[in-house]
């Protein structure tokens, strides 16, 4: 794992149980927001890589397949996220929407690396039982 991974989960680390942590402790209003913001997060970490698997497995594809693969990703991709702006995020209170963005945000770039890291293991893993075989 690189520095850079290391610097970033840890700044993720930092902020999830700052904002997780104070609103627990002070029995803030905001809680069941981030723990929901942070599943959201986590899911759009996980989003992110299938993602970019799929687009790695694109090349050599037809041209048609790779404009349709990125037109049924974008007509999935911008009614969500149209939807989740508009009744989500702008439907909360003001003071609610920094923490829940932030902790999302920190749960996108740690998950990332964590989903990241487990996924090596289990593809080094596949490789060395197929060398066994």
């Amino acid at each position: 794992m690189s520095k850079l991974s290391k610097l970033l989960m840890a700044i993720a680390s930092i902020i999830l149980i700052g904002f997780l942590g104070k609103a627990l402790i002070l029995d803030e209003a905001v809680k069941g927001y981030l723990v929901t913001f942070f599943f959201v997060g986590s899911g759009l970490a996980l989003l992110r890589l299938m993602i970019n698997a799929m687009i790695g497995k694109m090349k050599g594809k037809h041209i048609l397949v790779k404009i349709g693969f990125f037109a049924v990703l974008l007509g999935l991709g911008i009614p969500f996220q149209s939807w989740f702006r508009t009744e989500v995020i702008f439907s909360m209170s003001k003071a609610f929407i920094v923490p829940s963005i932030s902790v999302m945000v920190a749960s996108v770039v740690l998950m990332t690396i964590v989903y990241g890291i487990i996924g090596k293991h289990i593809q080094a893993a596949r490789v060395e039982k197929l060398q066994l075989n």
